[in-house]
């Protein structure tokens, strides 16, 4: 399997500001990756780079096989949804279509125009002006404009910012459609639940590539393992549980106690403590840490490293 988007070393500053730094990751076909961190991280930089609109300061990248040094070739493998799309709202959702398409080689302009504004559910409105659309219609128009010539790698800027949650789901729902035809699909957000939902491996980035895996492993692998042990009544809570060596906090939540391990294999020990200490224990779960805990653990530790 060809890898589709390789980055190694990447770097872009703005005068003596770098924008990102040393980034290294690769994306395979049929992946949904991604970026996140805090505004300024270098996330739109990324795509930015990766599209051919803007040159890098060092290191290489392809995507789709393609150098960074080809952006005409690039453009034509790459369908990019800025942060802020563009059209002539003053022109039909159509005569918008066939225009961008145009720039494109070897597609059937007509036939394209009319499949994309089919699949978005588009073509009943193709000869209303883009002015008259609302929000949720002028991304599905971008989408559109962005998979007219049918590119194998999609980078998306924060592609379900400002929608309703209904809209926002049905973009959702067509990112996976198209990773499951085995586009690559690169996007930026800020929704971190999203990306949990939606994303097979995410990016943290802070101009440097803080971390990079399946939202799992970065949760798991960040955020320490956490135990929530109900009791028989708050009463049973032993007061120097945070005391104990493999305790690492724990914090009573009416009948539940929180408790943050220094291990998971110290589970049986914390259970076998509060039996002893005259606690009674009626059940012991997981908590499973989110991608925000291991997201705000992983920027803290780069801020203190800084």
């Amino acid at each position: 399997m060809t890898t589709a988007i390789r980055v190694d070393r990447l770097s872009r500053s703005y005068g003596r500001r770098p924008g990102i730094e040393e980034i290294t990751f690769s994306v395979e076909p049929g992946d949904i990756v991604g970026l996140l961190g805090p505004n300024g991280a270098g996330k739109t930089t990324t795509l930015r780079v990766l599209a051919g609109i803007i040159a890098p300061t060092s290191g290489t990248a392809s995507v789709a096989g393609i150098q960074l040094s080809e952006p005409e070739r690039l453009h034509q493998a790459v369908g990019l949804l800025p942060e802020a799309p563009g059209f002539y709202e003053r022109e039909t959702a159509w005569r918008n279509l066939v225009y961008f398409a145009r720039f494109y080689e070897g597609i059937r302009v007509p036939e394209r125009v009319e499949a994309c504004l089919r699949r978005f559910d588009l073509w009943e409105r193709r000869d209303d002006r883009v002015a008259s659309y609302s929000r949720g219609m002028k991304l599905r128009l971008a989408l559109a404009r962005a998979l007219v010539h049918e590119p194998p790698v999609l980078l998306l800027d924060e592609p379900t910012a400002g929608l309703d949650p209904e809209a926002a789901r049905d973009v959702r729902d067509l990112i996976r459609s198209l990773a499951h035809e085995g586009r690559v699909v690169l996007l930026s957000t800020h929704n971190l639940t999203e990306a949990e939902e939606l994303c097979t491996r995410v990016a943290l980035v802070r101009t440097r590539l803080l971390a990079y895996g399946p939202p799992l492993a970065l949760r798991e692998g960040t955020a320490p393992p956490a135990v929530l042990v109900q009791l028989d009544g708050p009463a049973g809570v032993p007061p120097d549980v945070a005391a104990l060596p493999f305790v690492r906090s724990a914090r009573v939540d009416g009948d539940h106690l929180r408790v943050e391990l220094v291990s998971e294999t110290d589970r049986p020990r914390l259970v076998e403590a509060l039996v002893r200490a005259g606690a009674r224990v009626l059940e012991v779960t997981e908590e499973r840490p989110s991608l925000e805990a291991a997201y705000l653990e992983l920027v803290r530790d780069e801020r203190r490293a800084g």
